[in-house]
């Protein structure tokens, strides 16, 4: 019996976050942070890495995991690689984050609108400002 899989989307996908954003957490496990005085206060970060395919982004800081590694001296990234225990960043859904407003510091949303060159840019609709 063959299983059926999960068709993969075909063409360009297209993430409203790119690479170099900056973004806050609302969901998930770095929304509920606590700081010394015990106010939550959600992770905000740049993100570092995007994946459109799969709507999954890495965000520099958050979802921090631990990764046990061998040693390889054949390895060419920074002569050796060492062995031990690495922390590195995982991916994260796209959902559980918001684009950080460029004037107001809030989260917004983001929606495409069309420039006077005739480009699309990005816009923040809460206060309408374009996002570089």
């Amino acid at each position: 019996m063959k299983v059926a899989s999960k068709a993969k989307p075909k063409g360009t996908i297209r993430l409203k976050i790119k690479k170099g954003d900056t973004v806050v957490f609302v969901a998930g496990r770095d929304y509920n942070r606590y700081d010394a005085t015990g106010k939550r206060t959600p992770h905000r970060g740049e993100v570092i890495q995007v994946d459109p395919r799969n709507a999954k982004i890495k965000v520099a800081g958050a979802g921090i995991i631990k990764k046990h590694v061998r040693a390889n001296p054949q390895s060419s990234n920074e002569q050796t690689q060492k062995g031990g225990i690495i922390e590195k960043e995982a991916w994260i859904d796209v959902s559980n984050v918001a684009l950080v407003d460029p004037v107001t510091g809030q989260p917004t949303r983001i929606k495409y609108q069309m420039g006077e060159d005739g480009r699309k840019q990005r816009v923040a609709v809460k206060s309408g400002r374009v996002i570089e």
